[in-house]
């Protein structure tokens, strides 16, 4: 992982602008899980470590416009660089992260720079996607999913796609290990935003739908509850909670089960991951599926 940071960090310095490296490295480091999935599937092939540099260049590029859209003032319990730097630089920033990810991409086989340009084709239409349903308490855990797909899952997908091109491996058998990979990753993600503390989570508990995302665990609890109690959900969307009304969202989640529904849904999507992959079964995809399950944050 340091190498990546250290590719990254000469990628920015091509740039030769010394408010770029200021405002990286303001950004604390992430999980890197889409680095740790294509390391797991083309551990030997040079181009990996610049590979994954870039395609942590895209993702934290779809960080800072996320916070930008979002409102956001904190990213993994620090400031977030809208909060830190002004809304202007944070889209600036992500601006060029993105032209230097594919600027560096142009460099590098065509199917791998056709897979990721494309998977970020739909990862912006999932913003979009993400933007028109925060419009209005969303109930249908088609759209959502759908949502999720292009918002989330898409990118994660084609980093395994990559890691089988660059292995000569089944494209297919490892995309759709990304895909489900990715659905249950943005579940548990959405789970995690309802269950921990600010402490935990590095912002506010239940934030997500303050912001306007109707996340499953409150479409579970939603298709649970009477009438009177879907409307005063509703109510509640989009809005700074009280304490009461945070007790009753939590109350509701306990007793319906609502967190519950939406990990056996996540558990379900990841036994599809390794189902894609049942005939090239490998350690590393196993036990990243495990620790994607019992992460806390």
């Amino acid at each position: 992982m340091q190498r990546i940071d250290a590719q990254i960090e000469a990628f920015l310095e091509d740039l030769a602008y010394a408010p770029i490296l200021e405002m990286f490295r303001h950004l604390k480091s992430g999980k890197k899980l889409r680095s740790k999935l294509l390391l797991s599937i083309a551990p030997e092939h040079e181009d990996s470590v610049v590979l994954c540099a870039i395609i942590e260049l895209i993702h934290l590029a779809s960080l800072l416009h996320d916070d930008i859209i979002d409102g956001s003032a904190l990213r993994r319990g620090a400031r977030s660089i809208n909060a830190a730097f002004g809304t202007k630089n944070a889209l600036m920033l992500g601006d060029i992260l993105y032209s230097k990810a594919f600027f560096e991409l142009s460099k590098q086989n065509q199917s791998i720079a056709q897979i990721l340009s494309q998977a970020v084709s739909k990862l912006a239409i999932g913003e979009l996607m993400d933007v028109r349903l925060s419009e209005n308490f969303n109930p249908d855990e088609e759209a959502y999913m759908q949502m999720i797909h292009h918002k989330t899952a898409v990118l994660i997908e084609a980093v395994a796609r990559c890691g089988a091109v660059l292995s000569g491996l089944e494209e297919e058998a490892f995309a759709g290990y990304g895909r489900h990979l990715g659905l249950a990753f943005q579940i548990i993600d959405d789970i995690l935003d309802v269950k921990n503390d600010e402490k935990t989570l590095g912002k506010p508990a239940m934030s997500d739908f303050k912001e306007g995302k109707t996340t499953l665990p409150y479409i579970y609890l939603y298709k649970s509850l009477t009438p009177p109690a879907q409307e005063r959900l509703r109510g509640l969307f989009k809005r700074e909670l009280s304490p009461e009304e945070s007790a009753w969202l939590r109350a509701g989640f306990e007793e319906h089960e609502s967190l519950q529904k939406a990990r056996a849904t996540a558990q379900s999507q990841a036994q599809l991951a390794l189902a894609s992959i049942k005939d090239h079964r490998k350690q590393e995809l196993e036990a990243l599926i495990a620790a994607l399950l019992e992460r806390e944050f």
